[in-house]
């Protein structure tokens, strides 16, 4: 396993490569708010061989730099990962995202399709349903965070997100990995960055849109995600025709980690397809 940096139009993306190259198309792991690459520490072992495997920080999280005033919307940190994708001479991938990168891979599948072989959209936003209250009382508070000490509003966010896992103490070891980057004032203001951009405008937009993807399609939900219901997953599935649909019984939302078995599982099924 390598770590490196790709500087995409002055910006730099850290991602790392696992796996080994086959004749399987390569999978493009993408994580969500707030978290990053350690997402899928404990998928990546478990994919099938013969696959190169990148796995990635997005812009602003992980190790990646941060946004400034770059754009940072879906299609933003989307069009970064085309770069990437020609960077490392990937033509098509199956694209794999969490959260809000599910719904960077679904602006993929319906506007770069051709570079995308599978679909895999793991405890997604889709349509007009983000974790509403909390998206839209950070973008209403986003000025006086910024007056806020870093680690103020980090708190307020660990105790927030607890609720998204079964598992407190993994919980709050994959936090120290998630927010470290946030720790400092800059940290603080790319945070602020990531809130104030939260928007269902864009999924919202692609739903009418979804009906034409024809691409293997998994849906993977966690059955007690506290965030994003699980008939979200249940509405992906109807919209998408070649989909099919994976219940985490034990998991709440952030299903990479715990349960890697049931995300591994659907993703090694979907590239049989």
């Amino acid at each position: 396993m390598r770590g490196e940096f790709l500087d995409l139009s002055g910006a730099r993306l850290y991602y790392y490569a696992a796996g080994s190259r086959g004749a399987g198309e390569p999978v493009v792991l993408v994580h969500g708010f707030p978290t990053s690459s350690h997402l899928w520490n404990e998928v990546v072992p478990l994919l099938p061989v013969g696959h190169r495997i990148v796995v990635v920080d997005l812009l602003g999280y992980g190790r990646s730099d941060p946004p400034r005033d770059l754009d940072v919307s879906l299609a933003g940190h989307a069009h970064r990962l085309v770069g990437m994708f020609d960077m490392l001479g990937i033509r098509r991938a199956c694209v794999v995202g969490h959260g809000i990168g599910g719904g960077i891979a679904q602006w993929l599948a319906v506007n770069e399709t051709a570079r995308v072989s599978h679909l895999c959209l793991v405890d997604s936003v889709a349509f007009d349903v983000w974790p509403r209250i909390e998206v839209r009382l950070a973008r209403a508070m986003a000025p006086l965070l910024r007056h806020m000490p870093p680690g103020a509003i980090l708190a307020a966010l660990r105790s927030r997100l607890l609720a998204g896992y079964m598992d407190a103490d993994r919980a709050r070891r994959s936090f120290d990995f998630y927010l470290r980057p946030f720790s400092t004032v800059e940290g603080r203001n790319a945070l602020i960055r990531q809130l104030s951009t939260l928007n269902h405008r864009e999924t919202r937009e692609l739903a009418s849109r979804l009906g034409a993807i024809r691409l293997a399609t998994a849906i993977v939900v966690g059955a007690r995600d506290p965030f994003l219901p699980r008939s979200v997953g249940a509405r992906l599935h109807a919209a998408i025709a070649r989909s099919t649909l994976h219940v985490a019984s034990d998991a709440r939302h952030f299903t990479p980690e715990e349960a890697p078995t049931v995300v591994a599982a659907a993703v090694t099924e979907l590239l049989r397809r």
